[in-house]
């Protein structure tokens, strides 16, 4: 059997750093977890006019994290917090192919800010930024580095989630400053940090769609590893 074919999506830089002209970046441990856990995963560019042509040839979608929010504008957030930063192309591009991925019934894994984008996607809303709207928050942009966790995550009974990583509780990496604000119809929340921010969320009526608050891809549990076997796992069910 071929590999699935999995779509990736990219953050984008404008020039400085690696180059004097813009440029996409992905970490590399995303397709690694990918690889390990056999998919063959694909970078999908920032070019909204191709989603069709994209998800005519990928097999699923994850959708990353990066150092930018998604536009309050597209979940009617009010005015833009001060720590609001926004990538317009990316955001329009990952909105279309995520609502396309779903619509067609492929599995879609959002991650951090993928999870943010996943949860508007499906007709959530967003906390602009937590340390402002959680009294006593978490340092979830975490202190120590990615590679080791930042607090634990309570993972919801009778949860698909639950189901995947067989625990009730995970240790987590954490590097974001927004979170889902709600549970609107028909979207799940599968984990909770100890402060009361939403860490996870699931929609049950497609074949797969989980996101996730925390980073995964850096495999620092068993439950980071079997959360994406059971994604590349939901290729194959119909």
């Amino acid at each position: 059997m071929p590999r699935p074919l999995i779509g990736v999506t990219l953050d984008a830089e404008k020039p400085g750093g690696y180059s004097k002209f813009p440029w996409y970046a992905l970490r590399q441990n995303y397709l690694d977890a990918i690889d390990a856990a056999g998919g063959l995963p694909v970078a999908l560019p920032h070019e909204p006019d191709r989603v069709g042509d994209y998800l005519e040839r990928i097999d699923a979608l994850v959708v990353t994290g990066g150092a930018f929010d998604v536009d309050p504008s597209y979940y009617g957030g009010g005015p833009v917090h001060a720590t609001v930063v926004t990538k317009d192309r990316r955001t329009a591009f990952e909105f279309a192919v995520t609502k396309g991925a779903l619509e067609q019934d492929k599995p879609v894994l959002g991650i951090c800010g993928g999870q943010q984008l996943l949860h508007v996607v499906l007709g959530g809303r967003l906390i602009q930024h937590i340390p402002d709207a959680v009294a006593e928050a978490l340092a979830h942009e975490q202190p120590n580095p990615r590679n080791e966790p930042g607090h634990i995550v309570k993972v919801a009974k009778g949860t698909r989630l639950r189901e995947i990583v067989g625990a009730d509780e995970l240790s987590v990496n954490s590097a974001h400053h927004q979170a889902a604000a709600d549970e609107p119809a028909g979207v799940v929340v599968n984990a909770v940090a100890p402060d009361g921010v939403i860490e996870g969320i699931e929609a049950p009526r497609y074949r797969f769609c989980i996101g996730v608050q925390w980073h995964p891809e850096f495999l620092i549990s068993d439950g980071d590893a079997r959360l994406f076997q059971a994604f590349l796992g939901a290729t194959a069910a119909r």
